[in-house]
């Protein structure tokens, strides 16, 4: 009898722990801080600190491999302009689906909510021109330490591109970089076994605490974003599977579902970024050096699924203080929007500090994120499974259009 695959048993995992931590919360709730405590949060965190601990060595090796891998300096040039290009024409087609999707349903109409009890700190998100002059690592080691994303992908580009220069002179530190990233890859191997009880933890939690009073209470504004969640992934993402890059959606969905299905459970995209190239790789056939590039970058920079609930939150926030919003107002929501997708990457809570200054620009009180800040853990997972796939879906363009590319100059100098 053939034994399940991963993806079931992660699946199994996630359903397993949304029943218990439904039932706990449902007939047993006084049962659930001790449970929670001993059993489902030591799961949850063994699992999130064994993939954390494989992030930023394996960032470092795949970028630095990816770039020297792509050669010529040029090609890096042109698969960063279409990486980056890619990611903000998705978040801006992102927030125009989630905005919308709000104006239509108006979620924020659905019942009677307790505004005085609505309360949120803001914090201070890093501006825009801020986090570009950041990216430049004054100390690199510090970088590492620190997890600094954007400062390691930087530095490790640098390395590639000296790697490319000097060819025969660093063949044998490229070698070394490349054991390295092996290493690492056999390690998310062995990590992933434990994937199934992880995502048994994470979800047993999550749904616990909250509850199914909760997810009732909210479950207008839940919908909609669920609802723009999946025509983004379908019409975008599928899209970009079908017309650019040539394959069937369907076949890229299947093979990439073991990835979000860690992405629901960890609501990270760092934290599922050696997952997510290792089946863009395996399953996908998107070349090493692409993903390597493109793929650490994106669960750096590419929040189209958190730009989706800066669209529904904003219109639900507004909707609910009985506040119109003009023409103008929603334009600024979606540059603000995707201009702070990339200028708070890295920054802890980044969806709930970005959807502060969205709030900010248009004049919404940043109070009323208490009003989604509680389901925010639930919407976050699928947020990051979204996040992950428009990732790959990228990545797979790319090496589609390179493949193509470099077929066409073969038969030009053949």
């Amino acid at each position: 009898m053939k034994k399940p695959g991963l993806t079931v048993k992660v699946l199994t995992g996630l359903v397993l722990g949304a029943i218990v931590g439904l039932l706990i919360n449902l007939f047993i709730p006084d049962s659930f801080e001790t449970l929670n405590t001993y059993l489902f949060v030591p799961l949850g965190q063994i699992f999130l600190s064994l993939i954390n601990m494989l992030v930023v060595p394996l960032v470092l090796f795949s970028i630095i491999l990816g770039t020297a891998g792509l050669g010529d300096p040029a090609k890096l040039g042109r698969i960063g302009v279409k990486t980056v290009s890619y990611f903000l024409v998705t978040t801006t087609i992102a927030i125009l689906i989630g905005l919308s999707l709000a104006a239509v349903v108006q979620p924020g109409l659905a019942g009677d909510f307790d505004l005085t009890s609505a309360e949120f700190e803001a914090e201070e998100a890093p501006s825009v021109g801020e986090t570009l002059l950041n990216m430049i690592p004054t100390n690199p080691i510090a970088a590492l330490g620190e997890g600094n994303m954007l400062q390691i992908i930087v530095f490790a580009v640098f390395i590639g591109l000296a790697l490319t220069a000097l060819g025969e002179k660093t063949k044998g530190l490229v070698h070394l970089f490349e054991q390295g990233n092996d290493v690492m890859m056999y390690l998310v191997g062995i990590v992933m076994k434990f994937a199934p009880y992880g995502t048994f933890g994470l979800i047993a939690t999550a749904v616990g605490s909250q509850g199914f009073s909760a997810m009732k209470a909210m479950g207008s504004y839940m919908l909609v974003i669920l609802a723009a969640l999946l025509v983004h992934a379908i019409f975008t993402y599928g899209g970009t599977i079908k017309f650019l890059a040539k394959k069937s959606p369907v076949w890229f969905f299947k093979n990439f579902a073991p990835a979000m299905s860690v992405g629901f459970s960890t609501s990270s995209s760092t934290a599922t970024l050696p997952i997510s190239m290792e089946v863009a790789q395996d399953k996908l056939g998107v070349p090493k050096s692409v993903s390597s590039f493109v793929q650490p970058l994106g669960a750096t920079i590419n929040m189209d699924g958190t730009a989706i609930m800066q669209g529904v939150a904003t219109m639900f926030i507004a909707q609910a203080y009985g506040i119109e919003l003009s023409a103008v107002d929603l334009a600024t929501v979606v540059l603000t929007a995707v201009l702070a997708s990339i200028g708070t990457a890295g920054v802890p809570g980044v969806g709930l500090i970005m959807l502060a200054m969205v709030l900010g620009s248009v004049g919404l009180p940043p109070e009323g994120i208490g009003l989604v800040i509680g389901i925010d853990r639930l919407l976050d997972m699928t947020r990051t499974a979204v996040n992950i796939s428009g990732d790959a879906a990228c990545a797979v363009y790319v090496a589609e259009t390179e493949k193509d590319r470099d077929e066409r100059l073969e038969n030009m100098n053949a």
